[in-house]
C-alpha cells in the first residue's frame, strides 16, 4: 500500500475527520474528535500510527519488521506501521479497521449511538477482538 492509498482508505472510514494540527504534511484522522490514525511521509517513506489492542500490538510487532511501537505515542496501545515493508495491504487495512473500531468502542454512548444510527455495525466494529 502506498501513502496515497492509505490516505484514501483513512478518509473513507465512517464519519472520519481529517485535520492538520501538528504540521501541514501530517494528517490526523479522528472520529468524534478521538484520534484513530496519524499519517506521515518522510523521504518518500509512508507510515501511520494506529491504535491497537495491547496483546495484538505485541503479536504484530513480532510478526512484521515494519510494525514498531508507536512513535510519540503510548507504546502499549499504539503501533507505527511503515508502508514500504513486509506488511501486506490487507493487513494494513485490517489494522486501520481495528484502530477505528477501538476508538468507536471507547466513545461516549451518545456518540456511539449517533454513529450506529447512520452506519452499519460492521463498518464501525468489524475488527475488534471480543475481549478488547
Amino acid at each position: 500500500m502506498n501513502y496515497s492509498e492509505l490516505l484514501a482508505y483513512l478518509r473513507a472510514k465512517p464519519a472520519a475527520n481529517e485535520s492538520l494540527p501538528f504540521y501541514p504534511d501530517v494528517p490526523v484522522f479522528k472520529v468524534k474528535d478521538k484520534v484513530f490514525a496519524i499519517a506521515s511521509e518522510k523521504d518518500g517513506r509512508g507510515q501511520v500510527n494506529l491504535k491497537c489492542d495491547p496483546d495484538w500490538s505485541e503479536a504484530l510487532r513480532m510478526c512484521f519488521d515494519s510494525v514498531k511501537p508507536g512513535y510519540h505515542m503510548n507504546k502499549r496501545h499504539w503501533n507505527t506501521v511503515f508502508l514500504d515493508g513486509d506488511v501486506p495491504d490487507f493487513e494494513i487495512e485490517r489494522m486501520v479497521d481495528h484502530s477505528f473500531a477501538l476508538v468507536v468502542k471507547g466513545l461516549k454512548k451518545s456518540q456511539r449511538s449517533d454513529l450506529e444510527l447512520n452506519f452499519e455495525a460492521s463498518l464501525l466494529y468489524g475488527c475488534v477482538p471480543s475481549d478488547a
